[in-house]
This record gives C-alpha cells, structure tokens and sequence, in this order.
C-alpha cells in the first residue's frame, strides 16, 4: 500500500464495501488495524482515553487468542472490534477456501460483523463471499503510520491532507507504527478536534 487514499478502481472491484461514509457530516471514523499487541494497544487506549474518542478495532485473530486482556479492555472502553482474519492472511496466496475458513476462525473469538481484509486487498471471489456475512470496511485515509520512510510528522500531514467529512482513517495497531504513533496520534486527535470533527464508530 503505498498511496494515501484509494483509486477509483478499487472502489469498483468492492462496491458494497465502506469506503467513506456520510460526506455531508462533518465526522471521522478512526480504525486501528493488526493488534492487539502489549507493545501498541495500551497507549492506543490510554490515547484514545485522554480523548473520549471511540475507534474501531480490527484485530487478528490469534493477537486475541494470546493477548485476551488486551481483546476485553478494548471492548469493556467501549470500541468496537472487527475481524482481519486469524494470521493477517493475505488473499492472493490462499485459496478462497483458505481464506474465508480463517476469517471465520477469527470470528469465533471476535464476534464481529465488520471484516477489513489484510493488506486493504482481497480477490473479487473473496469479497462475494465475505460479504454475504460481514460488513467489508475499506477505508477513504490511511496513515501509513507503518512506513519506514515516513515521520511521524508526515503521518500527522498526511491527516490534515487527506482527511474529509466521513472519511474512515487508518491507523495501526502494531509495532511497525507505534514508535510515530506516540507522537502522530495526540497531534493528529488534537487537529482532528481542532477542525471541529465528531468521531463515529459503525452502525
């Protein structure tokens, strides 16, 4: 993943798919993908905390399995969960069976009607399936909080950039990206304030 927001064509290939939601309202959905993990959630929580913000969480499933303190503290503070499969599975490898068996494995222990696939990729096939029984949640920003060519001053622009009414903005619960996070996600929730932006979670 190496740009900032979607293409149209993507937008194509998954048309039931969030990819924004309402642009009349001046609202932002914040996602955090990957965790959980000791190293990143806690201060994810403890920030979002300071805030009153509520995200949405879409975890791996074995994260969940080996970190469960972790799964319930993001429930029991009010966040919502979704499923990006059991091993952060990416599609293009796996057969179709393959993959929607360790979707559902996920869910037996995360219990979530949303599903964000790994990568911000699934193939056609896939996404038919999965979406007979999940809500597919893409995204309209994504931080690209994990990158190593990028600052954690370049994260927080590419919010002030990217972001619009309704966007659904990317994060990542992982320790690629937690290093910026300490800085990028208070400056970043402070500008999102600042403009005036409510924080939603899905319905």
């Amino acid at each position: 993943m190496i740009i900032e927001q979607p293409t149209i064509w993507l937008r194509w290939i998954y048309p039931k798919a969030y990819w924004r939601m309402d642009p009349k309202e001046h609202s932002v959905y914040l996602t955090f993908d990957d965790g959980p993990i000791p190293e990143a959630t806690p201060f994810i929580l403890d920030t979002l905390a300071k805030y009153g913000i509520k995200a949405t969480f879409f975890m791996v499933g074995d994260n969940v399995r080996k970190y469960p303190h972790l799964f319930e503290r993001i429930k029991a503070e009010g966040h919502q969960v979704g499923n990006h499969t059991y091993n952060h599975m990416g599609s293009v490898r796996h057969t179709l069976k393959t993959y929607v068996k360790n979707t559902n494995k996920a869910n037996e222990l995360i219990h979530s009607k949303y599903f964000r696939p790994p990568h911000g990729w699934m193939r056609p096939a896939a996404y038919i399936w999965l979406k007979r029984k999940y809500k597919v949640v893409m995204w309209d920003v994504v931080t690209r909080d994990y990158s190593k060519l990028l600052t954690a001053e370049d994260v927080v622009n590419n919010i002030k950039t990217y972001t619009r009414n309704g966007s659904i903005i990317t994060f990542h619960d992982s320790l690629k990206s937690i290093d910026k996070l300490q800085t990028a996600l208070p400056e970043s929730l402070e500008w999102l304030i600042s403009q005036g932006y409510q924080f939603k979670i899905f319905k």
